[in-house]
């Protein structure tokens, strides 16, 4: 499971499931560089914890164009020299239930250019970057043991069975999960494997409204077999996992990490 001399960067990775999966790519000894757009302090925090600027860089970026994604990977390969991992979690969620019917087009603008638009300047970047520093053979086949590269999207359940009120969340969640698939199909070849960990319900602050309302609470853990949400380091398992060359033969795939909650409507 080592990733001794790899570079990951994470987006929004000063807290929740970024933090946590930043925590677990230095564990396996990689260089981490993560983005947060406003929790500098606990930001640096993290950097400290996790060995100090030498091994781990804090970058504070905003995310809401395709040009701040671009921006990012010029940011984060610039600080190691390469990215040889690169994991998408940063995003939003309206906490607000709101009907379609009423929901203004700067919401919907705003959920798409966080979650989708910034993702798509994130992931060109990343390739272009791969494909400059990172050579193939002579014959097309990667020319190291391994991927050239790794991408890892975090989507969510709410991509699969969609979510009531959510809508433009779960568009833009929905739409992760076709960009992985393309990815895959086009880059597999060229030894960039793209994959997706699907999150349900986790503890973190951008959950916590919820847990702290008895009723919604109990609503959202009665639909998980497991009785309750996850912890952010049981995402971040597998989010690292696809990071190594054991999911070396593992591309296209939407890793739903959910506690055995059913993916219906």
């Amino acid at each position: 499971m080592s990733l001794a001399g790899k570079v990951a960067l994470v987006t929004g990775g000063s807290r929740g499931i970024g933090a946590a999966t930043a925590r677990l790519l230095r564990q396996a000894g990689a260089r981490v560089v993560f983005s947060y757009r406003a929790a500098g302090e606990q930001a640096q925090k993290l950097v400290a914890e996790c060995g100090g600027e030498d091994v781990c860089r804090a970058l504070k970026q905003e995310l809401a164009t395709v040009e701040d994604g671009a921006a990012l990977i010029a940011a984060g390969a610039a600080v190691f020299g390469r990215i040889d991992c690169l994991v998408v979690n940063h995003g939003i969620w309206p906490p607000h239930d709101q009907p379609i019917s009423e929901m203004t087009t700067a919401q919907w603008r705003t959920t798409l250019g966080v979650n989708l638009d910034s993702v798509f300047g994130l992931v060109r970047g990343f390739v272009a970057q791969v494909e400059s520093h990172v050579p193939k053979s002579g014959h097309g086949a990667p020319n190291v043991v391994g991927a050239r590269g790794y991408i890892v999207l975090v989507a969510s359940t709410a991509a699969q069975r969609g979510e009531a009120y959510h809508a433009d969340y779960a568009a833009s969640k929905g739409a992760l999960l076709s960009l992985t698939k393309s990815l895959s199909s086009e880059l597999a070849a060229q030894g960039i494997l793209c994959n997706c960990v699907a999150p349900g319900w986790v503890r973190t602050e951008m959950s916590a409204g919820t847990f702290a309302d008895p009723a919604a609470s109990k609503k959202a853990l009665g639909t998980i077999p497991l009785g309750r949400a996850a912890e952010p380091e049981e995402i971040a398992g597998p989010i690292v996992f696809l990071c190594t060359p054991w999911a070396g033969f593992i591309s296209g795939e939407i890793f739903n990490v959910n506690g055995g909650a059913v993916l219906v409507g």
